[in-house]
């Protein structure tokens, strides 16, 4: 008696389930009305100049403890072997595409050739080059290309030297996501590796490196 008032109720092979969300989703389309386009207009492209981008590219890295060096392409090396040594910092590992030109005498430059952990862990630091630099995040793009070498280059060693032309600074995010390759892995960082606890105890060196130097070249 009760399976045939339930068929009679809900209609033949139609469970009180089925039923149930029969009506929510009528209700539901009642309710939608009309769906409303969503503006994409927001922050797709710069509103200053490319002087002030880079500006507030340096002010945000050096925000979140970053050093940055601005120097023109011919000072690379002297400037990076001013800061290594200065830093006491001798055994750099680098990745096969960093010009040979950037890396100054008197430092042991280790390329790396598949290093493992171990040796990763125990170097003095890493020097690379970047993709691209995002003005309003105070972020440094890499996707691992010959001069950036593999990611775990830039997570393990304790501090990064790194090498970014001021023509790969844009303003916001989606100007840095259109001149990505889509197809090739993607980091982003923004500063030395930092975290906090639930007591707002900042610990440094987590993620990544606890230290980072950006040079800067403006030519």
């Amino acid at each position: 008696m009760v399976a045939a008032t339930e068929a009679i109720v809900n209609g033949p092979g139609m469970s009180s389930r089925e039923r149930v969300l029969e009506r929510i989703a009528k209700a539901n389309s009642k309710a939608a009305g009309v769906p409303e386009s969503i503006p994409r207009g927001y922050d797709c492209g710069s509103t200053q100049s490319t002087d002030e981008t880079v500006a507030l590219f340096e002010r945000r890295l050096q925000d979140y403890d970053a050093r940055v060096f601005r120097i023109r392409s011919n000072e690379i090396a002297a400037r990076a072997a001013e800061i290594l040594q200065s830093g006491h910092r001798q055994r750099i590992v680098v990745p096969d595409g960093l010009p040979t030109a950037w890396r100054p005498a008197g430092l042991a430059w280790i390329p790396d050739d598949e290093l493992s952990i171990d040796v990763l862990n125990a170097v003095d630091g890493v020097m690379t080059g970047a993709t691209l630099g995002v003005a309003v995040s105070g972020s440094i793009v890499l996707q691992h290309g010959p001069a950036e070498g593999r990611r775990v280059l830039t997570l393990l060693p304790d501090y990064h030297l790194c090498v970014i032309q001021a023509a790969q600074v844009v303003e916001t995010l989606p100007e840095a996501f259109a001149r990505l390759d889509s197809a090739r892995p993607v980091t982003f960082f923004s500063g030395p590796s930092a975290t906090a606890d639930i007591e707002m105890t900042r610990i440094k060196g987590v993620h990544g490196p606890r230290f980072l130097d950006v040079l800067l070249v403006e030519d």
